[in-house]
């Protein structure tokens, strides 16, 4: 396995051989790069950087080099140990800290760890500035101080202060949820939410059935929250009369559910469920990746407000956000941002949001899910032997359907507006792959639109 460095920060699996898993070596090379980037930004300033993480088996181990290396570096570090994502994002605002560092391979399964960076806003770096940590790393442009200048390390809990925080928007009904008498059943995959997340469900009036929500780290299943890997949640929503079941990922950023019948919700649509709500009661415009369902568009315009597309990649959309106002975006993979509260995934938002839309709207969850606009993706995967080919292939696509305008943000994506889909290619960026996504308003024909774009693409490998 290789490692896998980004502007976001870093990736592996633990055990193996440097420059092919994460190893401590390399943990300490990343963290340093990212003191290197802060003096730099922040020169002459003792800088104070959040540390959280989620419950995999490495977390402690990975933590402690973490730590050391900032401590060694000069930078001072509050430790908010067990921790999701979301809290550790808005932990770095609490403390008006200079920087985060997140511990956690959000979905990946439990030999995978990650260091993600964020900047003084909690949110994660830009494309720049990540590209100017990297330099950093690879350069091993960093210095540690003398024993009087080490970093000082604080301990510090910030759930409550960020479930408080959830609790108290103005767009969270807790009286509505309350009267509802929702009973949920909750699977946090062995990790941080299966803490957290009851104690929202609790504030909330929730009755909370929990499945493996003890933080072992030993997760009970593939952790990314898929239909597939739902199976026992879907069927104790089913035997306990539950009225429906969330599932978190280890790091709480992203959320599925499922309907009282056991049936998933749609991951695509938490976020088109949550934005309908938003907008009815603060309307502006909408932002989610180019790979998410077009039904967030169809929302969005039938309340009158504009949809804008980003580049896949939590920064990307949280950009764009920025930069159009949008009251409400995320990603289809469950990722739900609600500004109001801060631009991050967050899952606790999401579910409070959801359920305060559920509880207005008096309708069972299979009723909720049918009345949003229905769309099918179809996900391939195109292998190419050559991977100097792919740029190629990409632009062919563009020229074949340039009279569609395609978009050129992220890959190709093009728009077939009168049957209401679209196809987007994406290169990888770890594997010689195009990542095809069709999406239309049944399997059938979305399933003929990678027919036809697969076979462009093949003709173009064959010359």
């Amino acid at each position: 396995m290789t490692l896998i460095k980004s502007i976001s920060g870093i990736r592996g699996t633990i055990g193996g051989n440097i420059g092919e898993a994460l190893t401590p070596l390399d943990i300490v090379k990343f963290a340093s790069a990212y003191c290197t980037w802060l003096k730099n930004k922040y020169p002459g300033k003792r800088c104070k950087v959040v540390v959280g993480r989620d419950a995999r088996l490495s977390g402690t181990m990975v933590r402690n080099v973490v730590c050391g290396a900032l401590l060694s570096c000069g930078v001072d570090v509050v430790d908010v140990g067990l921790a999701s994502t979301p809290t550790t994002e808005m932990a770095v605002t609490f403390e008006k800290a200079d920087g985060g560092i997140i511990l956690t391979a959000s979905h990946n399964p439990r030999q995978w760890n990650a260091l993600k960076l964020l900047n003084e806003k909690g949110e994660f770096l830009t494309a720049e500035d990540g590209a100017r940590m990297l330099e950093f790393a690879e350069k091993e442009d960093f210095t540690f101080v003398d024993v009087d200048s080490l970093g000082k390390i604080a301990e510090k809990d910030f759930t409550m202060a960020h479930i408080e925080a959830v609790l108290a928007d103005p767009l969270v009904d807790r009286e509505a949820i309350k009267n509802a008498g929702f009973k949920a059943v909750l699977d946090a995959i062995n990790s941080v939410g299966g803490i957290t997340m009851p104690i929202l469900l609790e504030k909330l009036g929730v009755e909370c059935i929990k499945l493996n929500c003890e933080p072992t780290g030993n997760f009970a299943h593939n952790p990314e929250p898929l239909p597939a890997n739902l199976v026992d949640l879907s069927q104790t929503v089913k035997n306990s009369g539950a009225n429906l079941g969330i599932s978190v990922d280890p790091d709480v950023d992203r959320l599925a559910f499922i309907c009282e019948d056991g049936t998933p919700f749609g991951e695509e649509y938490t976020l088109v469920s949550v934005a309908s709500y938003v907008l009815e009661k603060n309307p502006g415009p909408t932002v989610s990746n180019l790979s998410s369902t077009r039904a967030l568009r169809d929302v969005t315009e039938a309340a009158g407000q504009n949809y804008y597309p980003a580049a896949v990649g939590e920064v990307n959309v949280t950009t764009k956000m920025h930069e159009v106002g949008a009251v409400i975006g995320g990603e289809g993979n469950g990722g739900v941002i609600y500004p109001g509260l801060h631009h991050g995934r967050d899952a606790y938002m999401g579910v409070a949001l959801f359920l305060s839309n559920l509880a207005h709207k008096k309708l069972k969850m299979t009723q909720l899910r049918d009345s949003y606009p229905q769309y099918y993706i179809s996900k391939n995967r195109i292998e190419v032997s050559d991977p100097k080919m792919v740029d190629s292939i990409l632009a062919k696509v563009a020229e074949t359907y340039k009279d569609l305008n395609p978009l050129t943000i992220d890959g190709v994506k093009i728009d077939f507006e009168q049957k209401r889909s679209w196809a987007q290619l994406r290169k990888s960026n770890t594997e010689p792959i195009i990542r095809l996504y069709c999406e239309a308003p049944d399997k059938e024909s979305a399933e003929d639109l990678a027919g036809t774009i697969i076979k462009l693409v093949d003709s173009v490998i064959k010359g």
